[in-house]
């Protein structure tokens, strides 16, 4: 343990910040200020209590099942054995539409397979959302039948966003594989040998949610 070391995977949530062009900035205010609080305390003694509004697909965050099929597993269904202290393996490629040979040879089975491809350096920009890199559908079933644990990208969407179907969803969200989007950092992680976690709130009825992602490596 002495030797291992955390990687931050995630963007931070900010006011008014964006994810991806449609989906609401996230409003972050004061629900109970320190000057108030005091009036209920001793002097000095003051607390401060903030309000979040935001929609559930903000900053990095992770989808469930739930998020594709109504009787999927929601956010407090997730085992932690999915989310946290799973293997991981990460696969780098420069492609824009990620063909299944980038995981030729690979041991996918029981990991958190990550997709790193620099991406994530556009994050905060126009060019973010625009022409970004993801899985071609013929992924899907091989990392299914491969045995994934849970799947991640650096970029908007694991899907292409042209492609109304949204097959990779489809097809891992129906074989209970959670999906990991937006990530950032990735560029730090080793091939593999690290834990990786992404853990949400138990919050029922929920599809989606941030995670603070991060990997022990």
């Amino acid at each position: 343990m002495g030797t291992e070391r955390f990687i931050e995977l995630s963007h931070s949530i900010e006011d008014g910040m964006e994810t991806y062009p449609g989906i609401p900035a996230p409003r972050i205010k004061s629900f109970l200020s320190r000057d108030d609080a005091e009036k209920s305390y001793a002097p000095g003694t003051r607390f401060m209590i903030t309000a979040l509004d935001m929609v559930a697909n903000t900053g990095t965050y992770i989808d469930a099942p739930y998020h594709r099929y109504d009787d999927g597993d929601d956010m407090e269904a997730l085992s932690l054995e999915s989310v946290a202290n799973v293997p991981g393996l990460c696969v780098r490629t420069n492609d824009r539409r990620i063909g299944p040979a980038v995981f030729d040879g690979l041991p996918l089975a029981g990991k958190a397979v990550l997709v790193a491809t620099g991406w994530s350096q556009h994050w905060g920009r126009k060019s973010y959302a625009a022409d970004y890199p993801f899985l071609d559908r013929a992924c899907g079933e091989l990392l299914v039948d491969a045995g994934a644990v849970l799947v991640g990208i650096d970029s908007p969407n694991i899907d292409d966003n042209t492609d109304g179907e949204r097959p990779l969803h489809s097809t891992l969200l129906r074989a209970g594989i959670p999906i990991v989007e937006h990530l950032t950092g990735l560029s730090g992680l080793p091939a593999s040998g690290f834990r990786f976690f992404a853990v949400p709130p138990p919050i029922k009825g929920f599809t989606s949610f941030p995670v603070r992602a991060f990997a022990l490596a």
